[in-house]
């Protein structure tokens, strides 16, 4: 047989793996077959959800662990030895991968992606791992120095956790930056991705090596360093502090500690107690707060260390004319998107429950002279969704607001973790309470069923732990206003609700980041968000998955149209939370709700008499481009099955030429087609996924599994069989009748009880002349089956 019918997998056994082994690759070291590096989309409509195809790369050939050098993509020797090599550049982009290469069993072709080199080599010539290693060595210009750094191996002990590809790029590209004498580096990575994990991973590869010996790592709250000591940084124990009561204690060489306890007055801040070149290595978390601003108090602690290595870590980096993470750090050295997270399938896919009130969208304005409940004349204006509980209290809103979100949880399940985002502290408890008011029969239970959790609430905020561990079932609800916007690490949280007007896009990010983490174990594998104040228009911002612009200052008489500083000033406060929330002074009433500037007008108005209605409510999806879109399951099934198979005629064929039907349904899974979902909500159940498609996409009028069975029956296709044969074909039909054509298709069916009765395996297979034989007649009966 030529090489011309040997398929892809024979190619690769038989030519392009003995070349890869001959050069010296170690086969069980050093070489990844079929290397999936992503896990495949989540892909939801209604609330069914299914993964996508996991991004793979037929070899990639790693120097170490975690360094890969390069990426093989194999063809049939039907394709041009180079056909892969698109393919494989495309992987190595995402692999921070330097030299390519393609074959097809007579040859490869290998491009070096640093030099742009392209060249084709007999199989033969393939390079060993060391020749190859020598190459890069040379290419990336790298010295004895920084080669030692850049081969420090991870932190890894058995059933640690292994880093996924964009923890690896992100790690090695800093570690390798920092030894070639960066000393500000940016990284970028979405909230739910790991950032502690990658950070724990580059402080001990540089400190391990030698390079940096005595390293701070600065955060501003304080759950966000205990989280970090209990978590990724545990192998730091024994050499690891936190910094406490603003006492520094230099005998140790890894120190957590927020801003605020390392600040003081001028002259007299805690960190004076070491010298400026104490610290070698400072690690920001969360960098797009505080450090990134000039005039920052908490910038002193960047200054004054400023020998040392400064690396930034955020989701959400900050450019507006007060604060610049890239005129800080720089360029960031490596970014990894939300959008990216969810195309990946590393992190939940989101739908947003869009919901129009009707005076949010009407406005509202009161009639001439009226007061409020405390007797306050209310000034005669109109008000519209920026106005709601910040300047004026509609009761009737905030009822119809908890009333919705308790709508939605009784639909699905009224234990998911949900946090509501409050425009103030006194609006966040009288939401407690209309929620409250709401699920009475949970909270009667337990009282910990709806908690404020706010700055100014030591009760609350002692739950917070509880909220945010997977296991603890209480509390359920938490409304806040500012506490949970960043650095809350909570994997449960299934619905956020948006009662709050934002207008960052900083805030907007870290909002959405709450729920984007996946807990599959634990049945979470999306999340929604409930939209009442308008704010998922930010989605449609290019700004959202994108780089902000740097913002410069232009001196002189130049005209400028200045951008929008958006309200990205989120606030800090120089307690252990670092968060200042609006309206922690506040007092809810009539008695001393008035402001210092004018003796009668209130803070706020407080009307009790005004009805409030939902005028619209919208589902919208988050499409692979990251896009909301309105789309029904019926409709978004129907498109996705089109894309693959545009006429009836193309799906026929290829259904039946299919050697297994069940591949196509896989793989029309993969591209987003939920059959399963759209069986339940067409109520179809008795259709098996062949006549769905086609009733579906094509508008044929289906036939149910029964008839379909029936109908072979009557056109007497069983007596082309005798005895054994023909009894295993009537059960297999019966089979297909009850479950489908998946169960049929697999030789294991022989071991149910119902074929049990007729013979062994062994025996039925014989009955029609051997394995491939009955392999073959299962194949006629599918055919058979779909023949009308």
């Amino acid at each position: 047989m030529g090489k011309s019918h040997l398929s892809e997998e024979d190619i690769k056994a038989r030519y392009i793996t003995p070349a890869v082994t001959n050069a010296g690759w170690d086969i069980k070291k050093q070489v990844r077959f079929e290397y999936a590096f992503t896990a495949g989309r989540i892909i939801l409509r209604g609330n069914a959800t299914a993964r996508g195809k996991k991004k793979r790369a037929d070899y990639v050939l790693f120097y170490k662990s975690n360094f890969p050098l390069a990426i093989i993509e194999a063809k049939d020797n039907n394709h041009s030895v180079g056909a892969g090599l698109q393919q494989a550049i495309e992987y190595a982009e995402s692999l921070d991968v330097s030299y390519v290469y393609a074959s097809n069993g007579d040859a490869f072709v290998e491009q070096n992606l640093i030099t742009g080199e392209v060249r084709e080599l007999m199989l033969d010539e393939f390079p060993s791992p060391e020749e190859l290693y020598q190459r890069y060595l040379t290419d990336k210009n790298i010295n004895r120095d920084e080669e030692k750094v850049m081969l420090e191996p991870y932190y890894y002990v058995p059933n640690y956790k292994t880093p996924r590809y964009y923890q690896m790029v992100a790690v090695n590209r800093t570690v390798d930056a920092v030894a070639k004498g960066q000393d500000r580096v940016l990284l970028v990575s979405a909230t739910g991705t790991g950032k502690t994990y990658m950070t724990f991973q580059m402080i001990y590869r540089l400190w391990k090596s030698g390079l940096k010996k005595r390293i701070l790592f600065l955060a501003d709250r304080n759950v966000l360093v205990d989280q970090t000591i209990s978590g990724d940084f545990k192998p730091f124990s024994g050499r690891m502090t936190k910094v406490k009561n603003k006492n520094l204690d230099s005998s140790y060489e890894i120190y957590l500690a927020l801003y605020q306890q390392l600040t003081g007055e001028d002259g007299e801040e805690t960190f004076r107690q070491f010298q400026p070149n104490f610290f070698d290595l400072i690690v920001i978390d969360e960098c797009h707060r505080g450090s990134a601003k000039e005039e920052s108090a908490w910038r002193k602690v960047l200054d004054y260390f400023s020998s040392a290595t400064h690396i930034g870590c955020t989701a959400t980096p900050v450019e507006t004319k007060e604060a610049s993470s890239f005129t800080y750090f720089g360029e960031p050295i490596y970014e990894y998107s939300l959008k990216q997270g969810i195309n990946d399938g590393f992190l939940a896919p989101y739908k947003v429950v869009r919901i129009g009130l009707d005076k949010d969208l009407e406005g509202y304005r009161p009639e001439a002279g009226k007061v409020d409940k405390f007797g306050h004349q209310i000034e005669d204006r109109e008000y519209n969704v920026k106005d709601f509980d910040r300047s004026i209290v509609i009761d009737d809103r905030t009822r119809v607001v908890a009333s919705k979100i308790t709508e939605f949880l009784k639909k699905t399940d009224r234990f998911s973790k949900t946090i509501v985002f409050c425009v103030d502290i006194e609006h966040a408890e009288r939401m407690r309470q209309a929620l409250i008011n709401e699920n009475r029969d949970l909270y009667a239970e337990n009282n910990k069923y709806i908690m404020r959790i706010t700055g100014d609430n030591d009760e609350g905020k002692a739950q917070l732990e509880h909220f945010i561990d997977e296991e603890s079932p209480y509390p359920v609800i938490a409304v806040t206003s500012k506490l949970m916007t960043t650095g809350v690490d909570a994997k449960m949280c299934k619905l956020i609700v948006l009662e709050n007007n934002i207008n960052s896009m900083t805030e907007f990010k870290q909002i959405i980041g709450r729920g984007t983490r996946l807990l599959e174990e634990y049945g979470k594998t999306y999340f929604t968000i409930m939209d009442f104040r308008s704010s998922s228009r930010l989605f449609a911002d290019p700004a959202f998955d994108g780089k902000p612009e740097v913002v410069i200052d232009i001196d002189g008489d130049d005209p400028v149209d200045e951008p929008d500083a958006g309200g990205g000033d989120e606030g800090h406060g120089d307690g252990s939370d670092g968060v200042k929330e609006p309206g922690s002074d506040y007092v809810s009433g009539g008695n001393d709700d008035f402001g210092d500037d004018e003796d009668d007008k209130p803070r706020k108005y407080y009307i009790g008499d005004v009805t409030v209605k939902v005028l619209s409510e919208r589902v919208q999806y988050v499409d692979k481009d990251g896009k909301l879109i309105t789309e029904s399951l019926i409709d978004y099934t129907k498109k996705n099955i089109l894309d693959q198979y545009a006429a009836l005629d193309e799906f026929l064929k290829t259904w039946t030429a299919a050697e297994k039907k069940q591949a196509i349904i896989d793989e029309l899974q993969d591209s987003g087609v939920l059959l399963d979902a759209v069986r339940e909500e067409l109520g179809k159940t008795e259709l098996d996924d062949f006549d769905l498609i086609c009733h579906l996409a094509y508008d044929k009028p289906p036939l149910t599994k029964k008839e379909r069975a029936e109908n072979v029956k009557k056109r007497h296709y069983l007596h082309k069989y005798s005895d054994v044969a023909q009894q295993v074909i009537e059960a297999l039909l019966d089979k297909y009748a009850n479950d489908g054509i998946r169960e049929i298709e697999d030789t294991k069916v022989l071991q149910l009880k119902e074929f049990a009765q007729i013979g062994s395996p062994m025996k039925i297979v014989k009955a029609f002349g051997g394995k491939a034989a009955y392999v073959q007649a299962v194949r006629e009966l599918e055919n058979e089956i779909y023949y009308a």
